[in-house]
């Protein structure tokens, strides 16, 4: 049960045992773009900032972050099992890779989203050769979760490899 009396911000309660509710805390946050945390898995490669977590936000059921690939960097088969994936591109181009052979392959460029359900099979690579990919990404989830596959990629990863204790 939620109540809302008014706009002075002092009588809102939520649950049954009527506590109220302190919004400053406990509403919306900005997580400005240059405070983003990147003690989080990293990969050669590859550049991850945390900006939205239980621990940065309050977020109980998503988690969202940036991801920079270097170019022509690429990760081994793996899913991510029960989590959904949202990969939204700024800049650059990626491709994935997906399937029980990693059979079928898109590319995504800057403004594209990118979707990968639950235990789909994939890998991630970065199209360009020279060009930086960057990545806004979004979890259904607070867990690093990835399972990794034995499936010998259609693109082996060359290079500068996009593997890490988390992606392997």
């Amino acid at each position: 049960m939620t109540k809302h009396h008014g706009h002075d911000g002092h009588h809102h309660e939520r649950g049954h045992d009527h506590t109220p509710v302190d919004w400053r805390e406990n509403g919306v946050k900005v997580i400005p773009g240059n405070s983003l945390d990147p003690n989080t898995a990293q990969t050669p490669g590859m550049n991850r900032a945390t900006a939205i977590s239980k621990a940065r936000a309050g977020a109980e059921k998503i988690w969202a972050g940036t991801v920079t690939i270097h170019a022509n960097a690429k990760t081994g088969a793996h899913h991510h099992g029960d989590l959904e994936s949202i990969i939204y591109v700024v800049k650059g181009k990626a491709r994935m890779r997906w399937g029980e052979s990693l059979e079928f392959v898109a590319e995504a460029g800057p403004g594209d989203f990118i979707y990968v359900p639950p235990y789909v099979p994939h890998q991630e690579i970065n199209a360009s050769r020279d060009e930086t990919l960057e990545c806004v990404l979004v979890r259904s989830g607070q867990e690093p979760v990835v399972v990794n596959l034995d499936i010998e990629p259609v693109e082996a990863p060359e290079e500068v490899l996009w593997i890490d204790p988390i992606h392997r």
